[in-house]
């Protein structure tokens, strides 16, 4: 961020996400942020997250049929999407690096990064289903 301004809302967000592990909506950041920021706007908040996301400070997870989630952790990891709540879950995996090997062979362009969901039904919506 070395041609951007400084904000103090900004910062409050990327903060509010690194202390967060449930990968959320923009809606429930903006909830969360207007108890620190009563008068901070949506459209600063979806506006942030953008800004943030493009500079590779935190990551947006598309989820399909749900709204777009937020993850402060950009290190390489994988997740589960739920097809009943939409909740998005990180893999505690091993390593499948090697997918991007793959996918390199028969590829003439250059693969600079991946991401790899998992879809299904989450253990609580499961467990929801079978009471």
């Amino acid at each position: 961020m070395s041609n951007l301004k400084y904000s103090r809302q900004r910062e409050a967000i990327k903060k509010q996400l690194m202390q967060r592990n449930d990968h959320p909506t923009a809606d429930m950041v903006y909830t969360d942020i207007r108890k620190e920021y009563p008068n901070i706007s949506l459209g600063t908040v979806y506006r942030n997250l953008a800004l943030l996301s493009e500079l590779g400070e935190i990551k947006r997870l598309v989820t399909g049929d749900g709204p777009d989630r937020f993850d402060a952790d950009t290190s390489p990891h994988n997740h589960f999407i739920c097809r009943k709540c939409h909740a998005v879950l990180d893999m505690d995996m091993e390593d499948i690096s090697e997918i991007k090997e793959r996918a390199e062979q028969n590829f003439h362009g250059v693969i600079e990064s991946y991401s790899v969901n998992f879809y299904g039904i989450c253990e609580h919506c499961h467990q929801t289903k079978l009471s």
